[in-house]
């Protein structure tokens, strides 16, 4: 069976992946066979798959980068594997490093840090530690649906708030509101922003696209409350599909500024890995007649490929129509006021929190 084909089962409900590639790094696989079932006859049990959550026993969190792409050093995430389950995510391929597919099991068999707050506080602690600006969700969003029930994301936010730590926040979850009583006022301090994705302003589109995240409408609202309190905001308008979102960059913007978003910015999709059959399969499942369109637009800004990993083109691609799309962007994001230089963030507040064993730190 092709796994990147859609078979003839019903959808499984509320996943943006239908399927589950195959790990590159695994020689053995599982496939579900269906063939003996007609369509009609599979159990409603069979269309819905729980998420599953498991326990990280991580020892540290605070991991750096020095890709020339990503405009931090820094950052902490609390989660692995996501369950807002978007079809386009370039973060699918790390569950095939432990031992999972990029599909299904990416959604639905979430890793979670329990002890993420203690592991922050022990290494905000450590000498070497100079308060450098920390970016919360460098890879999955760090307010997916979990984090309301498992709270860890605000435990991390409640040490660094403790210790003056500058921080800046990545998501498209309008959960963030909830922890604004410690946002807004280390924002008045110039210590922390926040990014809000918005992909689409087309929520049945956003639904299929990115099932378990906040509709459109609940992100703008995030960014008007948020900046309504005076915690800095940015609106990141990612991926831009090309063929599919990329006409939307004008609408999204102008809501954006009329929300109170001080600043925006883009990147192109990127299909890495099995995140391009996963892509593919839900353009047929759920745009069947734009999907040659939407992969020739794909081609068009990588050079005749599907993906391109080259620093200083991944994130913005190439030709003729990619120099489109940010010529578009920069028009618009000059007319809406949203290129506008802000501050960068005040590390100068720094001071080591509590330390795990309640020892006082003497400097």
């Amino acid at each position: 069976m092709d796994s990147s084909q859609p078979n003839k089962v019903s959808r499984i409900i509320g996943r943006g992946s239908q399927i589950a590639p195959p790990n590159r790094f695994e020689s053995v696989r599982l496939e579900s066979d269906w063939e003996q079932l007609e369509h009609d006859d599979q159990a409603a049990d069979d269309r819905r798959i729980a998420t599953q959550f498991f326990a990280d026993a991580t020892q540290s969190l605070i991991t750096s980068n020095d890709s020339p792409d990503i405009p931090f050093t820094y950052s902490i995430n609390p989660y692995r594997g996501c369950e807002h389950g978007c079809a386009y995510c370039y973060a699918r391929p790390g569950h095939e490093l432990l031992g999972m597919n990029a599909g299904l099991d990416f959604e639905t068999k979430v890793l979670y840090k329990p002890g993420a707050a203690e592991i922050l506080r022990a290494e905000l602690c450590r000498p070497s530690w100079k308060g450098e600006v920390i970016a919360i969700s460098g890879v999955t969003d760090c307010y997916q649906p979990a984090e309301r029930r498992l709270r860890i994301t605000r435990a991390c936010i409640e040490v660094m708030v403790e210790a003056r730590q500058a921080f800046g926040i990545i998501t498209k979850n309008a959960l963030v509101l909830r922890d604004l009583d410690l946002l807004a006022p280390h924002a008045r301090e110039g210590m922390c922003a926040v990014n809000l994705t918005i992909t689409t302003l087309d929520a049945d589109l956003a639904r299929e696209l990115e099932p378990r995240t906040s509709p459109p409408a609940n992100r703008l609202r995030a960014v008007r409350e948020l900046s309504a309190a005076g915690v800095p905001v940015r609106v990141m308008v990612a991926p831009i599909i090309p063929g599919l979102t990329d006409t939307e960059v004008p609408a999204i913007l102008e809501a954006a500024a009329e929300a109170g978003a001080q600043g925006a910015n883009w990147q192109m999709l990127r299909l890495p890995y099995a995140v391009r059959p996963i892509f593919e399969d839900w353009l047929a499942r759920n745009r069947p007649q734009q999907k040659d369109r939407v992969i020739a637009r794909i081609q068009d800004v990588r050079s005749g490929k599907m993906n391109d990993s080259q620093f200083g083109r991944r994130m913005r691609g190439e030709g003729q129509y990619a120099e489109q799309i940010a010529h578009t962007f920069r028009l618009f994001r000059h007319k809406f006021g949203l290129d506008r230089d802000t501050p960068p963030l005040d590390t100068t507040h720094f001071r080591p929190p509590r330390s795990p064993d309640g020892q006082q730190c003497l400097f």
